[in-house]
């Protein structure tokens, strides 16, 4: 089952094809990141 590399919130399949970075990482989820800035954040995440 797939989860936020963040908060540890479970994702959908389909959420980790669109949001996961090359590694496979999620950095943000709708559980930690305000839904309309999620590809923002994970930059910003993947940044630090």
């Amino acid at each position: 089952m797939p989860t936020c590399n963040h908060c540890g919130s479970y994702v959908s399949n389909a959420f980790v094809r669109v949001f996961a970075d090359e590694s496979g990482q999620i950095r943000a989820c709708p559980e930690c990141s305000a839904n309309a800035g999620i590809a923002e954040v994970t930059l910003s995440r993947a940044d630090s």
